[in-house]
């Protein structure tokens, strides 16, 4: 009796990424990340400190921006070993993007909601006729205050922005889009 043998070969696929989008990618959405995580860390131990409750945000954008920074760390493993996916990128883009959005409406609510703001407190100035150091140490501290939640918006509005770029990009690269 005679036996068929088949055979199957693999072929693997081998996907372009853009060299230099992807590692201005990675740097952008790395920076961005470890600000948010640095100034929620921050805005985390000011109200600690001050033994007042701390908005669910806080925690959020400090889980949100280390997940972050664990995707950014298996990008780089993959692309070392010359395996990275676009599915794996869109899927984990995706997945970030929505976070980051989220985080940016509540930071947008916080900064610029209704009264008792933070951005409400930002115009105040001291009394400039008299000079009292524990109120001008008050209102630097405010201002520092202030542009630290101003600054976690805009790179929050950065890493959404880059984590939209980089769905449409590994689409691309699925599509063979790149030359």
């Amino acid at each position: 009796m005679a036996t068929t043998e088949i055979i199957t070969v693999q072929r693997r696929r081998k996907y372009h990424w853009p060299e230099a989008q992807l590692n201005f990618w990675l740097v952008i959405v790395i920076i961005s990340s470890a600000v948010l995580l640095g100034i929620f860390a921050y805005l985390t131990s000011i109200q600690n400190s001050l033994k007042l409750g701390i908005p669910w945000i806080l925690p959020y954008m400090i889980t949100t921006s280390t997940l972050c920074i664990l995707f950014i760390i298996l990008l780089l493993g993959l692309i070392s070993q010359q395996q990275l996916l676009p599915g794996i990128v869109v899927l984990g883009s995706f997945i970030l993007f929505v976070l980051f959005l989220t985080g940016l409406i509540e930071t947008s609510i916080q900064l610029y909601g209704p009264s008792g703001a933070v951005n409400s407190y930002c115009g105040s100035r001291p009394n400039v006729n008299v000079i009292d150091s524990q109120q001008t140490a008050a209102w630097l501290a405010n201002q520092g205050l202030c542009t630290d939640w101003r600054a976690a918006f805009a790179f929050e509005i950065v890493g959404t922005v880059f984590l939209l770029w980089m769905m449409v990009m590994a689409y691309q690269v699925n599509r063979d889009d790149f030359e």
